[in-house]
């Protein structure tokens, strides 16, 4: 077993916790949340997406770290070492897999970003009407060399940063770019709130409206605490991994739980007052940071400045995720196959860039491998995980991965929850993701 000294560190809990609340936070949070929330009953939705975090996603986030600490392994090594002969080590290459899968798209996203940065500060952005928001994007999603250009400068600005070690390059930027994203959401919420359609806006985001959530609401909340926390990927047994054996679990746990959820909340306070403003319709995905919020900028004051931090925003928080993505694959190889960091960080940044081209290129595909890895990677992943704690892993060694670095108090509400509740509210995740292609194969 190497040392941990050669593994590489966390140099404590306030290195872990921001490194980890990056890989948490992400794009997701900024542009899907504020939207599931408006779209099926604002507070209502809240609620329902807290319970799941507290219920499910605490559970699985321990586990997944519990896991990393206890091995000092990658995914695949950690389920090989605490099960060897079995099957469970597929679980961790379902993890690994994931993160090659996620990182390669997300890095076509994540270049949208920077383009729009750089127009932004440019005055390219606001040159012409606002109405033409919708061509602009359009055309950069037909343009795709000029989609890989800002795809490959992500992936070396990803690469840098893994390269650098545990401490000196992902702790490093976590400690640096955190604190920056919640100054521009702080920054950004001030416009917000003064703005004329701030009334309307929390109304609509902040209102419990229960008619309107219904079971497709609350499976979306679930669906959402579930992606929002990086479970399944295998981002966080590896972050685990680096973790001393003297730190407090539950207590790292819940504050990443809390910084993933208050950024997500507090781009809703930003975002949908500005959207009544200008009276856009809040549309989800890419249109809604792309088209519609590119729209209010240009009908405010100083809509380049605005712009310019907004998009910065998503850049930090695509960054902080990417990295904990390829530092999956990393770990993976540094373990496994020995290679030196630097040469695991070229190689699987330039394999995972190359995943990527297809969605740069092809309009369409980019769909396709997200819906791959969002209803099949990552709910299985996850779902494995908790089985493997829950039914697999002994009590007593989960008692004691869990305890290490605290007194276990709540021990027996995570083991419950992990091995009862976790199962089936992924397992139904699961099923609705897949219930679509099921139900046509009986049709048929």
């Amino acid at each position: 077993m190497e040392s941990s000294t050669a593994r590489g560190n966390w140099s404590g809990r306030v290195g872990f916790v921001l490194a980890a609340a990056g890989s948490a936070i992400g794009l997701g949070n900024i542009w899907m949340f504020p939207y599931r929330a408006g779209q099926y009953g604002g507070a209502a939705f809240v609620l329902v997406y807290l319970g799941a975090v507290v219920l499910v996603g605490l559970p699985l986030l321990n586990s997944e770290i519990l896991l990393g600490r206890a091995t000092r392994r990658n995914p695949v090594g950690a389920l090989r070492l605490l099960s060897p002969g079995t099957g469970w080590p597929v679980v961790g290459w379902l993890g690994v897999i994931a993160g090659f899968v996620i990182l390669s798209y997300y890095g076509v996203v994540a270049g949208w970003a920077l383009d729009y940065t750089w127009m932004a500060v440019s005055g390219q952005l606001f040159s012409s009407t606002s109405g033409s928001m919708s061509g602009a994007f359009e055309k950069l999603v037909a343009n795709g060399p000029r989609q890989v250009l800002w795809q490959g400068l992500f992936m070396l600005a990803t690469i840098f940063i893994v390269s650098r070690g545990v401490e000196q390059g992902i702790e490093r930027t976590g400690k640096i770019l955190m604190p920056l994203l919640f100054g521009i959401v702080l920054v950004l919420l001030g416009y917000s709130l003064t703005s004329e359609g701030v009334e309307r806006g929390l109304d609509f985001f902040m209102r419990p409206r229960f008619s309107e959530l219904g079971w497709e609401g609350a499976l979306a909340a679930l669906g959402q605490a579930f992606f929002s926390l990086s479970l399944g990927m295998g981002a966080m047994i590896t972050y685990g991994s680096y973790l001393g054996e003297d730190e407090s679990l539950p207590g790292s746990v819940a504050m990443i739980a809390v910084a993933d959820t208050a950024l997500a909340i507090l781009a809703g306070l930003v975002i949908f007052p500005l959207v009544f403003t200008f009276n856009l319709e809040p549309s989800a995905g890419p249109g809604l940071v792309f088209i519609t919020l590119p729209q209010a900028f240009a009908m405010m004051p100083a809509p380049a400045f605005l712009a310019s931090l907004f998009f910065l925003l998503l850049i930090f928080a695509a960054l902080t995720s990417a990295v904990s993505l390829l530092e999956v694959a990393v770990a993976f190889l540094v373990d496994e196959f020995k290679l030196p960091r630097v040469t695991a960080s070229v190689g699987a940044g330039a394999i995972i860039f190359c995943l990527g081209l297809p969605s740069a290129l092809s309009e369409g595909f980019l769909d396709h491998v997200d819906a791959l890895a969002s209803n099949w990677l990552l709910p299985v992943g996850g779902l494995c995980t908790a089985l493997f704690v829950g039914w697999s892993l002994d009590r007593a060694a989960a008692r004691k991965f869990y305890s290490a670095g605290g007194s276990g108090r709540g021990f027996e509400l995570f083991h419950f929850c992990i091995k009862y509740l976790a199962p089936v509210a992924v397992g139904v995740i699961l099923l609705q993701n897949t219930w679509p292609a099921i139900s046509g194969l009986f049709a048929g």
